[in-house]
């Protein structure tokens, strides 16, 4: 198992968009006038930031022309991008977050140490795909148990069945769902990513499925 290396914020944002460009074209080496656009630095300062990665066994730097990560660089790389995923999905699905996702969670990314990180993973069902349909490097994936975790409805794993414990909604929006039934203590289950409530299949927008909270009662791999 690589160790994952200590790194400073902009020295993690660097390997994220190294990270990001070879995933875009795996066959090419990242050209160091790109990535310098993309940070929007100098050539010269990516350069030399190029140089302190290579020298930490993170990347293979090329003179003039651009870098590619080893396997060292390619686990911290991986593992940064990956909590940006699980934070996006946290702000989005969980929080109900209406700003710029991408923007907090690329500032909160560099505070998530690897406890907290699991702690998420497992939270959100195991996630595979960032809200924006990427998928979500796996890493060393601790596979806990979820029976009995409370995860908000847009979580509930796929062919898993939930018992809603709470709806945080206003009386409006609860009525709606009381119409069908649908109330505390209710089971719900998550067939191939729609929802089953009876005999019945229900479309319920992800702003007001996050504030559906479920206990999961059966989980299928």
């Amino acid at each position: 198992m690589n160790n994952i290396i200590q790194l400073s914020e902009f020295e993690e944002m660097y390997l994220k968009r190294i990270f990001e460009l070879h995933f875009a074209k795996p066959d090419q080496i990242v050209r160091t006038s790109q990535l310098a656009e993309i940070m929007k630095v100098s050539s010269a300062s990516t350069t030399e930031m190029l140089i302190r990665l290579s020298k930490r066994e993170l990347l293979t730097y090329l003179p003039y022309r651009g870098c590619r990560l080893t396997p060292q660089g390619f686990v911290n790389a991986a593992r940064i991008k990956r909590r940006e995923s699980l934070i996006e999905i946290l702000l989005k699905d969980v929080i109900g977050y209406t700003g710029d996702i991408n923007a907090a969670a690329c500032k909160i990314e560099h505070a998530i140490d690897q406890d907290l990180e699991l702690a998420l993973d497992n939270m959100l069902g195991y996630p595979e795909m960032s809200p924006s349909g990427v998928k979500i490097p796996i890493m060393e994936r601790k596979m806990e148990p979820i029976m009995n975790n409370l995860l908000p409805l847009n979580c509930l794993p796929i062919n898993s069945i939930g018992k809603i414990e709470l709806i945080v909604m206003n009386d409006s929006e609860k009525k709606t769902f009381e119409v069908m039934g649908i109330k505390q203590g209710s089971i719900i289950k998550n067939v191939e990513g729609k929802y089953r409530f009876n005999d019945d299949t229900l479309e319920i927008s992800n702003s007001l499925s996050h504030k559906i909270l479920v206990r999961v009662s059966s989980y299928s791999e």
